[in-house]
């Protein structure tokens, strides 16, 4: 999966620098109106109040910057601290261990209401019967699941499952969706499982998963 990197730094020379650099490292850079990014690489510890709890936060400190100014940031909630003037290879190495470190693993086996999704079968249980579905059938169910709560925009979605990069005029998404509420209607009548969010994209209307397996 492409890791998506938010720029907040506004320093012309660095913010031009990284745009065209980790683009070529394969990251994704993203707008904050896009999607949640994997990871924000900010240039103050202001943007951490905005980002707690939602995304990891990587600072890039003055080059004046001491110790002091580091402690805040980390007290602050910020996930590393990289000062100026930085080595590029060690900051894409430090944002790929950041995302290490804060992505949830993939669990074997899903549980989100009536959902159970075994990633190693690749089976869908509504209500304890399995339900068919495609390929992407299944990958759009099992990334909702991961995160039941959360609404996922289309730019997100289009990006973890179809691999689009970039803002596609497409229906390939609506089409998966229509497919997968016809049969979810059908094997589960009396739950609403998949809501559509105007504007934003789309969101499991279902329990926290419970993750087991291994």
């Amino acid at each position: 999966m492409t890791t998506s990197v938010l720029l907040t730094d506004q320093e012309p020379t660095t913010r031009g620098f990284l745009e065209r650099h980790l683009a070529l490292s394969g990251f994704e850079l993203v707008a904050e109106a896009e999607m949640r990014p994997d990871v924000v690489v900010a240039g103050t510890d202001r943007d951490l109040a905005r980002w707690r709890g939602e995304a990891p936060v990587i600072v890039l400190g003055e080059q004046d910057a001491e110790v002091d100014d580091r402690l805040r940031a980390f007290r602050l909630g910020c996930d590393d601290y990289v000062s100026r003037p930085f080595h590029y290879d060690e900051l894409v190495e430090r944002i790929r261990a950041v995302v290490r470190r804060t992505r949830p693993e993939e669990a074997v086996r899903l549980v989100a209401g009536p959902l159970e999704l075994d990633a190693r079968a690749r089976v869908v249980l509504i209500h304890g019967r399995p339900m068919p579905v495609s390929r992407r059938e299944y990958a759009l169910l099992r990334r909702l699941a991961v995160e039941p709560t959360r609404t996922f925009t289309r730019a997100e979605l289009l990006r973890d499952i179809w691999e689009y990069h970039a803002a596609a005029r497409t229906r390939a998404l609506d089409v998966v969706v229509s497919r997968l509420r016809r049969k979810l209607r059908l094997y589960a009548p009396n739950d609403e499982l998949l809501e559509t969010v105007w504007g934003v994209g789309y969101r499991l209307l279902a329990e926290l998963p419970g993750p087991s397996g291994s």
